[in-house]
């Protein structure tokens, strides 16, 4: 990479520090929830408005999403980045989603600058997903075909306790169950009744044991959200919510048909009705990381000074699920977690409050110039761009 480039990307986004510092403040301190992030929306399209992109609101059937473009050449290649702005209830931006809205923002404007002097010829699109911790925004994009009709390749960022490039980011489906029963008085006659608690019970017990026959690197968790009304009636209505993940796609279609069975099993055997649903939107994908574009990304975190373990102990790091998996099968795609200075997990109170600290913004940035070097060097080099093209054709084992 050419000084020129790489001092532009770093002078851009410097620029630019303390107005994304407010951005992500505000974000923090006003969280809101998957699908109702309108405040977050509205302050991320108008920037990107403000800084040249044509914005475009509300795309795929989302009501808090948004698609920034901008672009200097119709035949230059073209990179896509992706924030996240919703919280979790509770715990607000436990995941440092605040921090996720700035890292695509900084990648975008500083893309946008290189363009603006000629530098690079292309296009960059930042997508405004709305919703990575419920519904699943990215599956949306993906589905309306807003991913492959205007990008080659999709690259972001995500904070944790440390830096990771190959932690397993599973594919992973939800599944909500109820059991119809019938009531009867628990003390008096409780042999009228049909018992849809012990229904559930059953089937979380058949949960438990088929643990001991499933990959290591499956998850099956969930909760009981109504389990009765009253202890002296017979509940003639149970339900759940239970999530499926598994180490990649495939494996994630034969976890699912053995947690539906151990849910459909217990009805048959209590005599209760059941009903289950997954998800209307569909699985959520484990994350595919383009080794070309990863490498490319390590060489310049490296630089910053940052080390990271072997990629087969890197493997054995089990970290969550994203929508972005999705994106990362329909174009070439990286997703990169970046240390924050915590020591606490995501989706904890102290995490919450590590991803407002100065150092985390600081964490973030130099993260993203890092990354935008390497969406740069994918506009400029063929020989890379032939690499990652490749890598994403080959597949991943599965």
């Amino acid at each position: 990479m050419s000084s020129d480039i790489k001092q532009s990307i770093e002078s851009t986004i410097e620029s630019i520090d303390k107005e994304l510092r407010d951005i992500s403040l505000k974000i923090h301190e006003n969280p809101e929830l998957g699908d109702q992030e309108f405040n977050a929306c509205k302050l991320l399209s108008d920037y990107m408005e403000e800084k040249g992109f044509q914005v475009t609101r509300e795309v795929a059937g989302l009501k808090t999403s948004f698609l920034a473009k901008f672009s200097n050449s119709e035949s230059g290649r073209r990179v896509g980045f992706a924030s996240e702005y919703d919280a979790l209830p509770g715990i607000g931006h436990a995941c440092g989603h605040n921090l996720i809205a700035i890292q695509g923002v900084a990648c975008a404007v500083s893309m946008k600058a290189l363009m603006d002097s000629h530098l690079v010829q292309g296009t960059v699109v930042l997508f405004g997903t709305p919703a990575e911790e419920s519904s699943s925004g990215k599956i949306n994009f993906v589905k309306e075909g807003l991913i492959k009709d205007n990008v080659d390749v999709a690259l972001m960022l995500h904070p944790m306790a440390q830096d990771v490039l190959y932690g397993r980011l599973l594919a992973m489906d939800n599944i909500e169950i109820e059991y119809f029963g019938k009531p009867a008085h628990a003390s008096m006659a409780p042999w009228e009744g049909v018992n849809a608690l012990d229904a559930m019970v059953q089937a979380i017990t058949s949960l438990g044991l088929m643990r001991q026959q499933i990959l290591p690197t499956d998850r099956v968790h969930g909760i009981i959200t109504n389990g009765g009304e009253a202890p002296n009636v017979i509940p003639s209505y149970v339900s759940a919510s239970y999530r499926a993940r598994s180490l990649t796609k495939n494996q994630l279609k034969n976890l699912k048909t053995r947690v539906e069975q151990c849910f459909k099993g217990s009805a048959y055997a209590s005599g209760c009705e059941v009903k289950v649903k997954w998800r209307d939107m569909g699985s959520i994908d484990d994350v595919f990381m383009n080794d070309a574009m990863t490498a490319n990304f390590k060489s310049y975190m490296e630089n910053e000074g940052i080390t990271y373990q072997e990629r087969s102990k890197e493997e054995q790091i089990i970290v969550a699920s994203t929508d972005f998996g999705n994106v990362s099968y329909t174009v070439p795609g990286i997703h990169p977690m970046y240390a924050i200075h915590t020591d606490a997990g995501n989706h904890t109170k102290e995490f919450t409050d590590a991803s407002k600290t100065v150092a985390a913004h600081k964490d973030t940035l130099r993260a993203s110039k890092c990354l935008a070097m390497t969406a740069a060097d994918v506009l400029m080099n063929d020989d890379l761009y032939k690499q990652v093209v490749a890598d994403f054709e080959k597949g991943k084992p599965q």
